[in-house]
């Protein structure tokens, strides 16, 4: 077996049958699963999978004050725009086309840690990283972290079920582990750490991090519109929670081949490019599968890219240093000159 597939925490229902074809555990397996992965009494290597349960619980109470206590359509509006909009384009550029496929490099380590901390912080970047690596490498195979073909809840389960990272790398493996993660800033683990903690991001970097951002990012949104403005925006993060997890099912056509001719290029996957994704997050999902290291995903007139705006306009205005753009290539590769004009 190869690094690639090693690297993620085996579930207990495997990866695919002896036949060689998906295993699709049942709904009371894939609960079992997440139940087991989240019980630090089982484990301490567990706590990483019990943080995102606990930040979920944790921002209910946030949702709970801003619809019975604080509700109103301007609140709303201002929830989905920052949900869907501001976090959901953080996130493309960030964890997805910085952190992991590195796409364009930051001036200075400052620049980089204000864009980590853009938004309010749901997700640690090893959790993301990883097993976006493995995605990329068997998508829509046996041994994709979030399958589509294995279904919804199997996509929805996955930050716990299939993403985790696997608890005997050899030291090895552990270094070419961490290198995904190096250029983030992150605390990572020595081997030993790991070892104990079974994860490549200290649980005190990640714990401290995550409450100075909440801290942090309550208190601006305080300064700003009052108890009713944080807890409509956080409560945003509950929902952006849930998008980014059910993402590439939706991403990957539930698991069924819909590419569209002239729109999607790529069919060596099930990837397909969306409109609202797109438009809102710069997530051209089949462009970026044919480029994964070009910082700009839109590359057809109408495709509108948030992420590549934001991170050449950091270019221009000295926080990004250089960035990669494959458009030309699709372009002339994919896209006649003559259909362009």
């Amino acid at each position: 077996m190869g690094f690639i597939d090693q690297l993620l925490h085996t579930p207990s229902y495997g990866w695919e049958t002896i036949s060689g074809t998906l295993q699709q555990p049942s709904a009371g397996k894939l609960f079992n699963e997440a139940a087991s992965r989240i019980n630090i009494f089982k484990s301490r290597t567990n706590w990483i999978s019990l943080l995102s349960v606990l930040m979920m619980l944790c921002l209910v109470p946030f949702l709970y004050f801003f619809l019975f206590h604080y509700f109103s359509w301007w609140y709303l509006g201002a929830m989905l725009f920052y949900s869907l909009i501001v976090m959901g384009t953080h996130g493309t550029v960030w964890y997805h086309r910085y952190c992991t496929h590195k796409s364009f490099r930051f001036s200075n380590p400052v620049t980089r840690f204000i864009m980590q901390h853009l938004v309010i912080k749901t997700l640690p970047e090893e959790i993301y990283v990883v097993s976006h690596h493995v995605h990329h490498a068997k998508s829509d195979k046996p041994g994709d972290p979030y399958n589509a073909k294995g279904g919804l809840l199997y996509c929805m389960l996955a930050e716990f079920n299939h993403q985790r990272v696997s608890e005997t790398l050899s030291e090895t493996d552990h270094r070419k582990a961490s290198a995904m993660l190096n250029h983030t800033g992150v605390g990572l683990n020595s081997f030993p750490q790991y070892k104990k903690w079974g994860s490549l991001t200290s649980p005190a970097y990640t714990l401290l991090s995550t409450l100075m951002n909440w801290i942090g990012w309550y208190t601006v949104f305080y300064l700003l519109g009052g108890h009713g403005l944080a807890c409509a925006l956080f409560s945003g993060a509950i929902l952006w929670m849930a998008l980014v997890r059910a993402f590439n099912y939706t991403g990957h056509a539930h698991g069924k081949e819909k590419h569209i001719d002239g729109v999607d290029f790529d069919r060596s996957n099930l990837s397909v490019n969306q409109t609202r994704p797109g438009l809102f997050t710069g997530e051209w999902h089949n462009n970026h599968h044919l480029y994964p290291g070009s910082a700009r995903a839109g590359f057809l007139p109408h495709q509108v890219d948030l992420a590549w705006i934001c991170i050449y306009l950091m270019y221009k205005t000295g926080a990004v240093a250089s960035f990669h753009d494959s458009k030309a290539a699709f372009l002339e590769k994919y896209y006649s000159r003559q259909t362009v004009k």
